[in-house]
């Protein structure tokens, strides 16, 4: 079969996306490669579809035993002979894995990068044909990537210790030109033909949100999600208090964080994945590779440490091409929590002091950038891109601050206020943070603010009575819009000559504000970017849904497995007749066809039967 072929057989697609052509034929051609792909744009085709045409067993290195598991379980659904090897599984459906592989049944084999460190797998690869190793998560080879992992680091001698060396191809999400670098050089890739695709997931929508009160807000945007959500927070502390809230709230809810054991993240994270729960709770510990399709929501209840991690955990929304949202809360108490974490982390890995010094610095750099996107008055999906190296042409009309209710205000009298605080202290000899600034100006108690003799000063409590959220709201507003700077090593307010020329000028500055935080507005509702007419007759979309549910319990695999929501779409709108017409559906392929057509062909039959 040709790569087009096996592509509409296996993967019900007529049509391979960006990139994934050139990437299949340069495996094809024996040659390595290293491919940048966001998630959700398909990077195991690029090495699926190699692996189905070439001799032998393909070596699929996957960091996660959730993500084996998952992508096992769709390429058996699909009749692909696949399994995988790791501490999960008893030792008899090991001896069963090893010797389907050396009868020569299995196309592909999933393995954890440690598992290439034992002598009983070393000695199984020594009997089977090799044509080609593929790295999944290729970013966590580097030390500068967001999720080092050591093993990766022995991924280079198991592939040299091999007689006649297979073709490697290295894949991840997010990747920056210094870990990209690094992929080609620790994995020793011999002239890889590098690939980078789009950074851009047009499907979803961008948001960032300063709430006065999180819980308040994170309970109307969960009510108002279709589908599942993920939230995610920087602590495991917060995950069970996120969860909890939840639940008392009529949410089904499971907090996941690695503080479980090793069987109770097992079953949180089944039962999200067999909707059993309508929301995970989760520190960055989960998601790496989950291909949940059905996500409508990620949110992040604490502003991660940097872009790469955001987009990366973001990106677990909308996998199946649908309309999906990402919203992240920010707030300054986010940023404390993260400088605090930079400054213990690195501690455990393997590095010198000079190395790891390095590492801090760069993660504060990182964050700062972080910072930037949360401040942002410009379109928010054009930063990430930016971030990443890739331009757009204007505004991207599908985040909250192209399409976002918003209101000018005047703030001209409170920049004044702010502005001339932070002028004081400098008279003084006594500059401070932005949180003590908001705490002279509001006339907080604080027995500090005494100490150091700063009640004293004109500026002291001229503000109170102000909503502390707002005032920081407008500190944050003069700060992007370059009229003072705290991003210095103490982070101390210092002003900047815009400021000066502000104060004695009788200019007017007026604020963009989202009138949500002027009055309370209701959730804007999820932003359809496909045509209307892919989501009609969702009565039908339920009775699929319910007839998908049933097939997937029968087989034990999560419901995604059998057909992802845009597939039952994608039936709502065509409307197959027979199983003939049920193989232009957008993702089933012949074998799905052969072992799903009729039952839901016949429902959909059904369904037309009540509507005549």
């Amino acid at each position: 079969m040709t790569k087009s072929e096996v592509l509409q057989k296996y993967f019900g697609h007529k049509a391979f996306r960006g990139g994934q052509e050139q990437l299949v034929d340069r495996i094809l051609s024996g040659g390595d490669c290293l491919g940048v792909m966001p998630t959700g744009a398909g990077k195991s085709v690029c090495f699926q579809v190699p692996a189905l045409m070439m001799n032998g067993t393909t070596i699929v290195i996957s960091p996660l035993i959730s993500l084996m598991q998952d992508q096992v379980n769709a390429l058996v659904q699909n009749g692909i002979e696949a399994a995988c090897i790791n501490s999960a599984i008893s030792t008899q459906e090991y001896f069963a894995v090893c010797q389907m592989a050396e009868q020569g049944r299995l196309k592909l084999l999933y393995v954890a990068p440690e598992r290439l460190e034992t002598e009983g797998f070393q000695n199984l690869c020594s009997r089977l044909n090799i044509p080609l190793v593929a790295v999944d998560e290729a970013h966590c080879v580097s030390h500068w990537g967001q999720d080092f992992r050591p093993s990766y680091l022995k991924i280079r001698e198991f592939v040299n210790s091999f007689q006649t060396r297979p073709v490697v191809a290295a894949f991840t999400a997010t990747a920056t030109d210094v870990v990209k670098s690094d992929i080609i050089r620790l994995l020793g890739l011999r002239e890889p033909f590098s690939l980078t695709t789009g950074f851009d997931r047009p499907n979803l929508y961008f948001e960032v949100r300063q709430p006065s009160s999180k819980d308040v807000e994170l309970l109307d945007v969960i009510r108002e999600r279709t589908g599942s959500a993920i939230v995610y927070c920087s602590t495991r502390k917060n995950t069970e208090k996120v969860a909890d809230l939840l639940n008392r709230n009529g949410i089904t809810a499971g907090a996941y964080h690695a503080g479980m054991s090793k069987e109770e993240r097992t079953a949180v994270q089944d039962d999200f994945l067999y909707d059993r729960l309508d929301v995970i709770v989760a520190t960055n510990a989960f998601g790496m590779g989950i291909d949940k399709s059905n996500v409508s929501l990620v949110l992040h209840y604490n502003m991660p440490k940097d872009i790469e991690s955001y987009y990366q955990e973001a990106g677990r929304a909308g996998r199946d091409g649908e309309p999906a949202r990402c919203i992240m809360f920010y707030g300054y108490d986010d940023v404390k929590l993260a400088e605090y974490m930079i400054n213990a982390g690195h501690e455990d890995e393997n590095m010198s002091a000079e190395d790891r010094e390095e590492l801090i610095k760069r993660d504060f750099k990182r964050l700062r950038k972080m910072e930037s996107y949360a401040k942002t008055r410009g379109c928010l999906r054009r930063f990430i891109l930016d971030y990443f190296g890739e331009q757009i042409d204007g505004d991207c009309g599908n985040c909250s601050n192209c399409i976002g209710d918003f209101e000018l205000v005047d703030v001209t009298l409170d920049a004044q206020k702010i502005l001339s605080c932070i002028f004081r202290l400098k008279q003084r000899g006594f500059p401070l943070g932005k949180a003590r600034v908001c705490a002279i100006l509001t006339g907080s108690e604080d027995k500090k603010l005494e100490e150091w003799g700063l009640t004293s000063l004109s500026t002291y409590g001229i503000m109170r009575g102000d909503d502390r959220s707002r005032i920081r709201g407008i500190m944050e507003y003069l700060e992007s819009e370059g009229y003072f700077t705290s991003d210095n090593d103490n982070h101390v307010c210092v002003l900047l000559p815009k400021a000066d020329v502000f104060i004695k000028s009788k200019q007017r500055l007026m604020m963009r504000v989202n009138k949500r935080y002027l009055q309370k507005a209701s959730v804007p509702k999820k932003i359809v970017t496909k045509a209307d007419e892919q989501h009609q007759n969702p009565e039908l979309f339920e009775r699929l849904r319910e007839l998908r549910k049933k097939q997937a319990s029968s087989l034990g695999v999560p419901p995604y497995v059998v057909f992802a929501d845009s597939a039952l779409w994608s039936m709502c709108a065509l409307l197959p007749k027979n199983q003939q017409e049920f193989l232009s559906v957008s993702g089933v392929g012949a074998r799905k066809a052969e072992r799903y057509g009729k039952i839901f062909v016949e429902e959909i039959n059904n369904y037309l039967k009540t509507r005549t």
